[in-house]
């Protein structure tokens, strides 16, 4: 049952890429916009990395830490070499709102429940980020060292996207 609700929660995230659409239009809103995205798996990954036993669990959640955490300190030390500020938006609060609210419901899960329920909100999250980065923030960004960083990101995050979903499908 719970697991079904942190799908939910996660499928939720499917629904705010019109809105990504909408808000994406400058440089530091897109800047804003793929920071979040970051921040949000990395917390995920350590939420991952406190509860979870499962080995290939971990290690999923280790990349995730490791890999997101090195692109948002890239995309830091470029905005600031830019001087582009990213700028606080309604899609980056509604990404955190979503990722709050999955975080609350994977908390109160454990074992194989957690693990299941945590690698189906990465593949609906990675869905999410990714669909957002080709279609939306990758051609609303104007800098092309940000479009170019952007771009890096989403074959590394599809990367993710695959093994995550590989991974759900063993944990089934």
């Amino acid at each position: 049952m719970m697991w079904k609700a942190t799908s939910a929660a996660a499928a939720g995230l499917l629904a705010l890429a019109p809105t990504m659409a909408a808000k994406a239009s400058d440089d530091g809103v897109v800047a804003h916009v793929a920071y979040t995205a970051g921040v949000i798996d990395v917390a995920a990954g350590k939420q991952a990395l406190a509860k979870s036993k499962n080995e290939a669990v971990r290690a999923f959640a280790e990349e995730m830490v490791r890999d997101h955490g090195a692109v948002n300190e890239q995309a830091l030390a470029l905005v600031a070499k830019l001087h582009v500020t990213p700028r606080d938006n309604p899609t980056s609060a509604a990404l955190n709102k979503a990722a709050a609210e999955a975080s609350h419901k994977l908390s109160s899960l454990s074992g194989s429940s957690f693990d299941r329920a945590y690698v189906t909100n990465e593949v609906s999250f990675h869905r999410t980020v990714n669909g957002a980065l080709r279609t939306t923030l990758i051609p609303n960004a104007h800098n092309p060292e940000l479009k170019a960083l952007l771009q890096t990101g989403l074959r590394l995050f599809s990367e993710h996207q695959m093994h995550a979903e590989a991974l759900a499908r063993k944990l089934r």
